[in-house]
């Protein structure tokens, strides 16, 4: 699942994140090696987009620029640079994909193959396909232009791979509106949806089963060859079932072995063994939806922490915050006040 509660080694993303940082930075009228220096980051390393460098060094570098040029839409304005080959290896086997919903779920399945702090997660439900975009970094900071990033360069893949007139159904952030509205308007149209409760694209799901207008099926089997390193072994469909289930279902404070068994049509015991089988429990599994759903909500302001207690089931405010210190090492008021202003 997103969100873990410790890593013994912070996340890492590629320098092809910021392939064309140092031009836009020094259009906005930023110093780009300057910025990239007070990060913490080599300038000279752009140049190799296979690097990795510390995620939380790129999300710094985002918001300091963001802050020197006075543009709150910088990550929105990066993400129309990127191309699909930014993602490396990984472009060519997408490309290929016979069909949006299967070119989508490799891209879910790989995303560490680029950002190790990214998690990307698909859920239908009533023909809508949703998809959300999280970010976990070692520790409380603002995270805006990198979840504009990243939202805006998953808009531009699905655009790629269906084709230019497509539109979704929104798009969600979960900031207040851009200041700079001209940059979200011009890229995603009247679909914007501000201070909600995820970041990310809603979709039809009919869009998902569109053939993809990259693909070449006779070129499909030779990308898949030399591509060896994407791991095609997806989740058993029922499994991933199971967690998206258990994303819709907390909120509501039904989120129960039981309802999620009979939702798929099994047994309690029967959602507990498939869980085993890849190495987790139920429990476990409502415990990383808790913590990525407490992450946004606590980093944001529309909700109170007594409300977010009560939206992640917890029987009181004090039972909350003792599980978030326990999680994430910090006081939901500190952390929503790090994200803030930064740690």
């Amino acid at each position: 699942m997103p969100v873990t509660a410790k890593r013994s080694t912070p996340p890492l993303s590629r320098y092809a994140a910021l392939a064309s940082y140092p031009d836009l930075a020094r259009s906005l009228g930023a110093d780009p090696r300057a910025l990239m220096r007070a990060s913490g980051l080599d300038p000279s390393g752009v140049a190799m987009q296979d690097r990795w460098v510390p995620a939380s060094a790129v999300n710094d570098l985002l918001e300091r620029t963001a802050q020197a040029a006075e543009r709150d839409d910088l990550g929105l304005r990066l993400a129309e640079l990127r191309r699909l080959s930014h993602l490396g290896p990984l472009s060519l086997v997408l490309r290929e994909e016979p069909d949006v919903r299967s070119a989508l779920r490799l891209l879910v399945r790989n995303e560490r193959m680029y950002n190790e702090a990214l998690h990307t997660r698909l859920s239908i439900a009533d023909g809508i396909a949703t998809i959300r975009v999280e970010l976990e970094l070692e520790k409380p900071a603002p995270v805006g232009q990198a979840i504009d990033f990243a939202v805006g360069v998953v808009h531009a893949i699905l655009r790629d791979l269906i084709g230019g007139g497509w539109s979704p159904l929104s798009v969600s952030f979960g900031h207040p509106p851009h200041l700079h509205r001209e940059t979200p308007r011009r890229m995603f149209g009247g679909s914007l949806r501000y201070d909600a409760d995820f970041s990310g694209i809603t979709l039809y799901e009919r869009d998902l089963d569109r053939p993809t207008t990259t693909a070449d099926p006779q070129f499909r089997a030779y990308t898949r060859r030399i591509v060896g390193a994407v791991d095609e072994q997806a989740a058993p469909e029922s499994t991933e079932r199971i967690r998206e289930l258990v994303d819709m279902l907390l909120p509501t404070g039904r989120c129960s072995a039981d309802q999620v068994a009979r939702s798929i049509g099994v047994d309690r015991r029967t959602v507990h063994r498939r869980l085993a089988a890849e190495g987790t429990t139920f429990t476990q599994v409502v415990d990383d939806a808790r913590a990525a759903l407490a992450q946004h909500l606590v980093a944001g302001r529309r909700y109170t922490f007594t409300e977010i207690a009560s939206i992640l089931a917890f029987s009181s405010p004090s039972n909350f915050s003792r599980w978030f210190r326990g999680r994430f090492g910090s006081t939901p008021r500190a952390w929503r006040m790090a994200a803030t202003v930064g740690g």
